[in-house]
């Protein structure tokens, strides 16, 4: 995405984050406290328990309205900075930063504090979404990142880390509401505490989900911990089931990379890039990453990857599917694009001005060496037909060799078989060709059936698929894209002219000065010319942002990828830094092989597992309901230990009692959300949404309907979907039959 783009998408998020925070901090300016207890929680209203705090959160306040004002004079001043060139580059990313730093400053009031620790040594830190430091440079809240933060998430009572104590704010419109306190060493703490029966983990597990992901920054484990502050230079692979905090422990990986890792963070570094499995699914993330003070991430689906992809329809065959998945057929598209590469084996005579020139097999073999092995097809035809111009016009010794060179360049009947022997390529078309042309199929794909060909074959301008999207990535890959390739051409005929404009000028202001001293001295300089290039006014170039390459991508739900569609991220961050997100108990299509081992099938050399078996968010009465599901197709699944019960037994009745059943819930339960998941798509209604088995992976909802589970199917496939739809509920689960 360009930089301009950029700031204007930040610019619209200010505005839609500036009426939270502008309400948050009319809350706090109008009372005297930044506690709101309920008066059930009056015994930790005291002020030795909360004095300190309390001060501290003013403190913050004042803080924040003084760098929100200095961050808007920043702005200002850049703002009128008129530069060009590298500088104006210097002074665009200046304004980026800031601009991040005003989204997140304006995003949030003092609900950027998460809590604070206490040390052994008595040293006290509060711990932010972001770091922030008072005008008179004191230190009032460490970045969540920052190595000093770790403990906040990571001390056990087996392992304190230094810590006597931790507490964990709970915040509602810009307020604390609550907050937990865990002691780790109680004759050693000097402060008074509040100490409840429950983890600020578990209680928070029991409220209500929107449309989007929670912000659980406040409530990262330890495990948890581990994971997301691991190094990034191999892969890692994040394996869980249903409730076990994966996305939560994605989502937050990719934030601590930002801001720890150089290699990830540095300018030109790439970035990371998140892929989801489904655009819901992103919809459902979308605000996680914003609250972690990290905006920069680069977040897609794989679909997404592709300009072809906006259009793709899922494969409808799984045995098509499957096929398209191999990565045999990248051979087989580099087969087709290596036979547009032959050397001509017959001398070609093309007629000039002076004489006719012969051709040789030789001369073409010369030619084609000038281009790297590495470089696309369509990118190399230029470099091709440069040196080939050298090598014909080297023949030349009838006329002067700038003057044969330039007839030579605009000779209509050379260009034309140049372009037949080294053609530019359509990825598309290539992809296509191969279902379209059976012919073409037999001989790039000889290790294909019969009934496999036939499989395959589909009419001319079929709608393409999902499963098609990775080959016409690799053929891009191969071939290069020919519309960027054409810009790029008219961008470089259009600066050689303007070069040649200017030195026009220049040569004309040199005859004029008698003195040649002065302008024309100045303009002879080679540099001084090429800052005269008006940038402006050259075609631009677009940069396809998702085509990488990233420094580190992660990708959830990866238990469903093919060969074919692990290439097409592989190619997006060729290091392999990966944070490999899934469950094998959730593959649809199975998963019999070891994560180590599927991912050395794929090019992954290098590659740990930690693995999460506690599971958050399902209660133990729905998981005691799905574990025989998924058993009974896999015995051997990774399934979580819940750690909470919700109280609810998992009800049964008829699918006519769905509208019943819905109205009962929302009746009872003033906010949440509820997902009917089944064959059926019924009409949408508030806070009620509709969706397949497979659309659910990934989400969750406060209420599950559960609609004829049997008609999920048999097999590995049919348990996993109705593994994953049991899964999706944090409070109660309903079954609908017959």
């Amino acid at each position: 995405m360009a930089l301009s783009c950029q700031l204007g998408i930040a610019s619209e998020a200010l505005r839609h984050r500036a009426c939270h925070a502008s309400k948050a901090t009319e809350s706090i300016n109008v009372t005297s406290s930044a506690f709101a207890l309920p008066p059930t929680r009056a015994d930790k209203a005291d002020p030795a328990i909360i004095g300190d705090d309390d001060a501290r959160l003013a403190e913050i306040d004042r803080a924040l309205v003084a760098t929100r004002e200095d961050i808007e004079r920043r702005l200002a001043e850049a703002r009128r900075v008129g530069s060009d060139g590298q500088d104006a580059m210097d002074r665009d990313i200046a304004v980026y930063g800031l601009v991040s730093r005003q989204t997140v400053l304006r995003r949030f009031a003092i609900d950027l504090c998460l809590g604070k620790i206490v040390a052994a040594d008595g040293e006290v830190l509060y711990i932010g979404r972001t770091g922030l430091v008072s005008p008179e440079g004191k230190r009032l809240l460490i970045d969540w990142r920052a190595p000093a933060a770790e403990p906040f998430f990571a001390a056990t009572h087996q392992n304190p880390m230094g810590l006597v104590m931790r507490r964990r704010f709970r915040w509602k419109l810009g307020r604390v509401v609550d907050f937990w306190d865990e002691v780790f060493d109680e004759a050693a703490l000097e402060s008074d505490v509040a100490l409840d029966d429950q983890s600020a983990f578990i209680r928070s597990l029991g409220t209500s989900r929107t449309s989007q992901m929670r912000d659980v920054l406040g409530t990262i484990q330890a495990d948890q911990d581990a994971i997301i502050r691991a190094g990034s230079s191999d892969a890692l692979v994040v394996d869980g089931g249903p409730g076990t905090g994966k996305t939560v422990v994605a989502l937050h990986r990719a934030a601590f990379l930002l801001y720890a890792d150089q290699r990830i963070s540095e300018r030109g570094g790439g970035g990371v890039l998140f892929v989801g499995p489904n655009d819901r699914y992103l919809s459902y993330v979308d605000d996680v990453l914003p609250s972690l003070g990290e905006d920069s991430v680069t977040i897609a689906t794989l679909r997404r990857l592709t300009p072809e992809g906006e259009e793709a329809q899922p494969e409808a065959d799984p045995r098509v599917a499957s096929l398209k998945g191999s990565a045999r057929f990248e051979d087989a598209i580099a087969r087709i694009v290596r036979g547009y590469e032959r050397v001509p084996t017959q001398e070609i005579i093309v007629p000039t001005s002076w004489a006719d020139i012969e051709i040789e097999p030789e001369d073409w073999a010369e030619a084609f060496e000038a281009a790297d092995d590495g470089t696309a097809h369509n990118d190399a035809q230029g470099i091709v037909w440069e040196e080939l111009l050298d090598i014909l016009t080297a023949k030349v010794d009838e006329m002067p060799p700038h003057l044969a060179r330039r007839e030579l360049e605009n000779h209509a009947g050379l260009r034309e078989i140049f372009e037949k022997v080294w053609p530019m390529l359509d990825p598309a078309g290539l992809v296509e060709a191969l279902w379209t042309s059976p012919s073409l199929l037999e001989r790039a794909a000889p290790w294909l059936s019969a009934t496999e060909r036939a499989l395959l074959a589909r009419g001319k301008a079929s709608a393409w698929t999902t499963a098609d999207l990775p080959l016409i990535d690799a053929a891009r890959d191969l071939m290069g894209d020919p519309a960027a390739t054409a810009r790029r051409r008219q961008r470089d005929r259009a600066l050689v002219a303007e070069r040649e404009r200017i030195s026009s000028v220049v040569d004309y202001l040199s005859d004029t000065d008698e003195d040649g001293e002065g302008v024309s001295l100045m303009l002879g300089a080679a540099d001084m010319q090429e800052r005269l290039i008006d940038e402006g006014a050259l075609p631009t170039l677009t940069v396809d942002r998702l085509a990488g390459p990233f420094a580190h991508v992660i990708v959830d739900e990866a238990q469903e990828l093919t060969d074919a569609e692990w290439r097409m991220l592989i190619r997006r961050c060729p290091s392999k830094s990966f944070t490999i997100v899934g469950d094998r108990a959730q593959a649809r299509h199975g998963f019999t092989e070891t994560w180590e081992e599927r991912l050395a099938e794929v090019g992954f050399t290098r590659a740990s597992v930690s693995r999460l078996s506690i599971n958050y968010r399902t209660p133990a009465e729905v998981m005691a309901e799905a574990e025989p599901a998924i058993r009974a197709a896999i015995p051997d699944a990774n399934v979580p230990s819940s750690v909470r019960s919700s109280g609810i037994p998992v009800a049964r009745g008829p699918v006519s009692s769905l509208e019943s059943v819905l109205d009962a819930w929302l009746a009872d339960n003033e906010d949440g959300t509820a997902c009917v998941i089944g064959p059926a798509v019924p009409a949408e209604r508030d806070r009620v949404t509709f969706m397949t088995a497979a659309e659910s992976k990934g989400l969750e909802f406060d209420f599950v309907v559960l609609l004829e589970p049997a008609s999920l199917g048999d097999g590995v496939e049919g348990a996993v979907d109705r593994y994953v739809a049991m899964t999706r509920a944090t409070k109660q689960l309903v079954i609908l039959e017959g």
